[in-house]
């Protein structure tokens, strides 16, 4: 057993001061609190007075949960934006960084980027898994050889990974087939999807999730037998991302996405809609029962707009953040963008308090793992300690510092009872030069113009 001190601890709900936090097996077996110290403690064990004291001199908050990854897209970090351009042109880039990736290739790329995500204080990754197959579409050898490699990256990297294996058919709402870079995507079919997808199995750090990729990917006849073979399943959905995507669904199908979705059972208990950019009343109200995950930094990067954030979770969804393309990977970041951006459209201040932010960007649920994304007894103890003397931190409210730090003021993240960053260094993995190695091995690449609107 290990007993961690912090001065500051973020559990059940509210700062508290001079916390003891137990942890055996990977699990938190005990949260204890002095009188006066501003929370409840808890204990499953007992004192642990006699274990030696681990202090992590800092804030320390539940571990992050990144809801909305695709790992190799961080390969386009700072090498999209000369000329301008737009989703479509970014889109361009994208597939080209796509077509010189094999399983090797990917593994090292995805190890570093994981890297990153530990040093930002994320402990457990949703990977919106669609680059399936070699260059001309062909299956390699293990149809899964690329998911398997995103596993294995997260392993070496410290981390949990929810695999959400993406259905991906079309290169749009009117069935448009896949060309291309994109027919590494595509299975054929939904049983050609589901025939690779029975092959996937779960290690003790991962799980196996689905992904619709969107309803300019998945023609509208596969949707409801997609929601009834993945029922159970953390299943994920790009939603509304771009008012393109909007406009060809009202053409074609005579509603929005949300609704098309609706229409065939897609959105379950376990459905989590990413992005939900551009919404109606109606699909608001739809979405009131179910995950909704915002990607602020990149939803700024590609322009796609501002979601309603608030009046999301006024209707009773539950928020959760991604970093997607990695345009940023900090969770800090993105939790405060969602504070900011819901600012910017409403003109208003206080949209989310400091508590709900956290809970946001700390919301394993909506990747599947319900016992992490809290300090509280029997949770897998994932801990991240945020230094409160940074130039940027110092000064700062303990209970308001996640509105001020930045993934640079985390010292020690520890997931799963195990210490993968220790002093702001990842324990294992020497993550800028991993990040400037297999960058540098798959980009040469320069603008090209698209106005399409086919599935990204």
């Amino acid at each position: 057993m290990t007993v961690y001190f912090a001065p500051y601890a973020w559990t059940g709900g509210t700062l508290a001061r001079n916390v003891h936090i137990e942890v055996a097996d990977g699990v938190i077996t005990a949260v204890s609190i002095p009188d006066g110290g501003g929370g409840k403690g808890e204990s499953a064990t007992g004192s642990g007075a006699d274990e030696p004291v681990v202090k992590l001199d800092g804030l320390v908050l539940p571990g992050f949960a990144n809801a909305h990854s695709h790992a190799f897209h961080r390969a386009l970090r700072g090498r999209t934006h000369a000329g301008g351009g737009s989703f479509w042109t970014w889109r361009d880039l994208m597939y080209q960084v796509a077509g010189n990736l094999d399983p090797d290739r990917y593994y090292a790329l995805a190890r570093a980027v994981y890297g990153e995500m530990a040093l930002a204080g994320i402990t457990a990754v949703g990977e919106f898994h669609y680059l399936h197959h070699g260059p001309d579409g062909t299956p390699y050898d293990d149809p899964n050889a690329m998911g398997h490699a995103l596993v294995a990256a997260a392993a070496d990297a410290g981390i949990r990974i929810t695999l959400l294996d993406t259905l991906y058919l079309t290169a749009g709402v009117d069935g448009k087939p896949l060309e291309g870079v994109q027919r590494r995507f595509g299975d054929g079919d939904l049983d050609g999807w589901s025939t690779r997808t029975d092959l996937l199995k779960a290690a003790p750090h991962s799980k196996i999730g689905a992904a619709l990729h969107s309803v300019r990917a998945v023609p509208a006849a596969y949707m409801s037998t997609f929601a009834h073979r993945t029922d159970g399943l953390p299943v994920h959905v790009h939603l509304a991302e771009q008012r393109a995507e909007n406009e060809q669904c009202q053409a074609v199908h005579g509603c929005t996405p949300a609704e098309l979705l609706e229409a065939h059972g897609v959105w379950q208990p376990m459905t989590v809609a990413v992005h939900a950019t551009h919404l109606t009343d109606r699909d608001i109200d739809i979405l009131g029962d179910h995950h909704v995950c915002f990607c602020p930094t990149t939803e700024r990067d590609l322009a796609d707009g501002i979601g309603p954030a608030r009046r999301l979770a006024d209707a009773g969804s539950r928020l959760s953040l991604g970093s997607d393309s990695h345009a940023v990977i900090d969770q800090f970041e993105e939790l405060r963008g969602l504070e900011m951006n819901d600012r910017l459209a409403t003109e208003q201040r206080g949209r989310f308090a400091p508590g709900d932010l956290i809970a946001a960007a700390a919301n394993h649920e909506s990747i599947g793992w319900f016992d992490a994304g809290e300090i509280a007894v029997g949770k897998r103890a994932d801990l991240v300690c945020v230094s409160l003397d940074s130039v940027r931190t110092a000064g700062a409210d303990p209970a308001q510092a996640v509105l001020a730090a930045t993934a640079a003021d985390i010292t020690h993240v520890i997931a799963d009872g195990r210490l993968i960053v220790e002093n702001g260094r990842h324990t294992s993995i020497d993550v800028p030069g991993a990040l400037s190695e297999t960058i540098a091995a798959l980009t040469d690449a320069t603008p090209e113009t698209n106005s399409g609107t086919g599935a990204a």
